[in-house]
């Protein structure tokens, strides 16, 4: 099982994945810390020829893809959590880490078939995974820290990973105060003993440990509404809003609106289709796009360092 930490060493968001690790070999699980700090990470992949020195991202997937679980740790920076792993979900996201891509082009590859628009293929996507994730902030208060735990599934619905748990922790503001809350310390560790005794699960046996949320898919609170229409904005599932008894009552109870949720092979494998469809409609007309685009090319204002 691997741990990513995001935050400082040996700060908050690292105390309390050290404990979640701590846990988890309680639990069985043979684990391994990672410092996001400890790599060079480009925005972009350097390419197949880098060393090591330029990109450490080949490193990092191959760390991920050999792993069983995985539990995620972070600090709160303005509501959301840091660059860094937004970076690294940016990075192991994505039609390459996606198991519905990898099983259309795995079924094509074998038939002989050249797919429309191809990506990387890594058969070590099926792997199955379990994950936990950890956000801790300074703030008392929900509204600086709500963005957290959102933006951190966004590493786990392309591999199909299951997140078991997860835990939002605030009232940390000097460094490593952390450990002032006994309540957060015993939590993480229910993270940790929550993803390292289901390690090996495939995805629909993997349990939900954590506290509940509007959400019965991503069990999360976040909801974009739309007149009576609502979506989760973490993964996209559909309910609806009504009123009973003067209170406001979101429910995810139709089986058609949890299929558009991202977390689900179902909207998986459309968003697939979509893609092909696009890509095949589009690439008819790259001669077109060339020639539109080329004019945009042309204008240049763009400053740099130095210049």
């Amino acid at each position: 099982m691997l741990g990513l930490s995001a935050g400082n060493p040996d700060g908050s968001a690292e105390i309390l994945l050290k404990v979640a690790l701590h846990a988890a070999e309680d639990e069985g699980a043979q684990v391994s810390l990672l410092r996001l700090d400890d790599l060079t990470l480009p925005t972009r992949p350097v390419g197949p020829v880098a060393v090591a020195t330029e990109d450490d991202g080949a490193w990092l997937w191959d760390q991920v893809m050999e792993s069983d679980g995985l539990i995620v740790s972070a600090p709160i920076y303005s509501r959301t959590i840091p660059g860094k792993l937004k970076l690294v979900a940016d990075r192991l996201s994505g039609p390459a880490a996606d198991v519905v891509f990898a099983e259309n082009y795995r079924s094509m590859l074998q038939a002989g078939e050249t797919p429309p628009v191809a990506f990387p293929y890594d058969e070590r996507v099926f792997r199955p995974r379990v994950a936990g994730l950890i956000a801790v902030g300074g703030a008392l208060t929900t509204q600086w820290r709500g963005l957290a735990l959102p933006l951190m599934h966004q590493m786990m619905f392309s591999s199909n990973i299951a997140v078991a748990d997860q835990l939002l922790v605030g009232g940390a503001g000097m460094p490593r105060a952390v450990v002032l809350d006994a309540a957060a310390l015993v939590n993480a560790a229910r993270v940790g003993r929550s993803v390292g005794s289901q390690l090996g699960r495939p995805f629909e046996q993997v349990e939900y440990r954590g506290e509940p949320g509007l959400c019965p898919l991503c069990h999360l609170s976040a909801v974009e509404i739309h007149g009576t229409a609502v979506e989760c904005v973490t993964c996209g599932a559909a309910g609806r809003l009504s009123v009973a008894d003067g209170q406001a009552v979101v429910a995810f109870d139709d089986p058609a609106g949890l299929e558009k949720s991202v977390i689900g092979l179902t909207e998986k494998r459309e968003h697939f289709v979509e893609v092909q469809e696009t890509g095949q409609i589009q690439g008819a007309l790259a001669a077109e796009i060339e020639r539109r685009a080329s004019v945009y090319a042309q204008y240049e204002r763009r400053i740099t360092p130095g210049s």
